[in-house]
């Protein structure tokens, strides 16, 4: 009979008959083998406990809530996996965590709250358990979270308070088929000088926007159309995430901010109000109920086939871009949020990555972790993509799987991965939403031309200036 082999072809020793007998005869004498960690034997003190974790409700969660019951399975941890609507998720979460009831466990935070939260001192850093071998994984990989985002909305003064579970960003959204439609593009590029394909620059989206803005009657596509067609969908509402996106897939690539490095408000600086003019003038290419358009509008018009682009929320195009989703499925592309071409400066996007945190008040701390570390855990979130047929990756090795890599949906997912590098979580600032109420209003005026730039800028410095200065936590 032939010896087995190392793994190099060369014929391993016959074993040692002594030693064998030895060995089975007197265990003790040898130290134990190591065995591969596992969520039960890490769950085994723990496994009679129940938790209550809340979270938003998304396609995402909701199909994350099918394989919960995997996680109960194995580890013999209860879990109550609660799905609410994005704003009762922050408003139930956020007083249960400030009163100290500890009706939840684990909350989902967006990053604006961590202001507010990290203030208070409601939050338990997760850093200890982490380090504890018998809880983490050996195999959990923190290198392969998608940073910034992970550090910006995760770390404060040396501590972490989540792994990053939903990566949330924007990504610039269009009609794939009139972009490669012949006739436009020959006569974008004679109006234009260059080539008309999805837009990297912020300057090219406006071209766009201005040569797809048609008439009823005038031909679009070799078609005529019914009724008219719009160059450019943005978010308009006076609230949601109007300012968020104003703020970062503009303001920041003009290189300002509303913040200066003292965290004292700089609404008023002049980076900020060529930003905003650039982006209200945007609107007179756009429908006329711009205004009312919120982050679920968006995507819906633009799945109606009423626009020829559009900066989205990307996890909503999954729902669009599918069979049964849009009559335009399949001829939807995608790209990063784009760049401002006269600014050289560090290039932003709007993201939002949100996390889960413990609560200071549970008391369950170790089997909410444990929970936690599964949610974000690379073959969760595999078996997420593969239940769902599509996903958000928090990692970047779920880029290279092929759910994603091989999708009909690839360059949806090259978009994320590309607005993802270059957005960051919301800073430190525990009156954030009241700041998010006044800006959003004011940018509005400005989009519906009730208000310049410079004067909504101007009167948001002194509102902003009258609820904090400074306004960011000290880091």
């Amino acid at each position: 009979m032939r010896r087995p082999c190392d793994a190099t072809g060369r014929t391993l020793a016959a074993p040692n008959p002594l030693v064998v007998g030895l060995a089975i005869a007197l265990p003790w004498l040898w130290p134990a083998t190591s065995h591969a960690w596992s969520y039960k034997e890490a769950a085994a003190p723990y496994a009679v406990q129940s938790i209550t974790v809340l979270d938003e409700v998304t396609p995402l969660q909701e199909t994350m809530q099918k394989l919960v019951p995997q996680f109960e399975e194995e580890t013999g941890i209860e879990v109550d996996y609660q799905l609410l609507n994005h704003f009762e998720v922050i408003n139930r979460g956020q007083a249960d965590l400030l009163s100290g009831r500890g009706e939840y466990d684990a909350i989902m935070v967006h990053s604006p709250q961590m202001g507010l939260l990290l203030d208070a001192g409601v939050l338990r850093p997760i850093d200890d358990l982490i380090a504890n071998a018998e809880l983490t994984s050996p195999d959990v990989d923190l290198g392969d979270l998608i940073q910034p985002s992970w550090d910006t909305v995760a770390k404060y003064q040396g501590e972490t308070y989540g792994f990053l579970t939903w990566a949330y960003n924007t990504v610039y959204w269009a009609r794939g088929d009139l972009l490669a439609h012949p006739e436009e593009q020959a006569a974008f590029k004679a109006k234009y000088g260059y080539d008309l394909a999805p837009a990297e620059t912020l300057q090219q989206m406006r071209d766009i926007a201005e040569f797809f803005t048609r008439a009823k009657g005038e031909q679009l596509a070799g078609q005529t159309l019914e009724s008219d067609f719009y160059g450019i969908l943005l978010e308009g509402i006076k609230g949601g995430t109007t300012w968020w996106t104003v703020w970062n897939s503009f303001v920041r690539n003009w290189g300002g901010d509303i913040f200066d490095e003292d965290g004292s408000p700089s609404v008023d600086r002049p980076e900020n109000v060529a930003a905003i003019e650039f982006w209200g003038d945007l609107w007179k290419f756009g429908p006329p109920g711009m205004a009312e358009a919120s982050l679920i509008d968006v995507p819906t018009l633009m799945g109606q086939g009423v626009t020829a682009q559009a900066l989205a929320w990307s996890d909503f195009g999954l729902g669009i871009d599918r069979e049964g989703g849009s009559p335009y499925a399949g001829k939807f592309v995608y790209a990063p949020s784009p760049a401002n071409a006269d600014y050289g400066g560090p290039r932003s996007a709007e993201l939002e990555p949100s996390i889960l945190i413990i609560a200071q008040s549970s008391d369950a701390p170790e089997a909410t972790y444990l929970f936690l570390q599964w949610m974000a855990d690379r073959n969760t979130q595999l078996a997420l993509a593969e239940e769902l047929g599509a996903g958000v990756p928090n990692r970047y090795s779920l880029f290279e799987a092929p759910i994603f890599k091989d999708s009909r949906l690839a360059s949806l997912y090259a978009a994320m991965r590309g607005s993802l590098e270059y957005g960051e979580a919301k800073p430190r600032v525990p009156q954030i939403y009241e700041i998010n109420d006044v800006l959003a209003a004011l940018v509005q005026q400005v989009g519906l031309g009730q208000l310049t730039a410079e004067q909504a800028m101007a009167q948001g410095q002194n509102e902003v200036l009258s609820i904090c200065d400074p306004c960011t936590l000290s880091e």
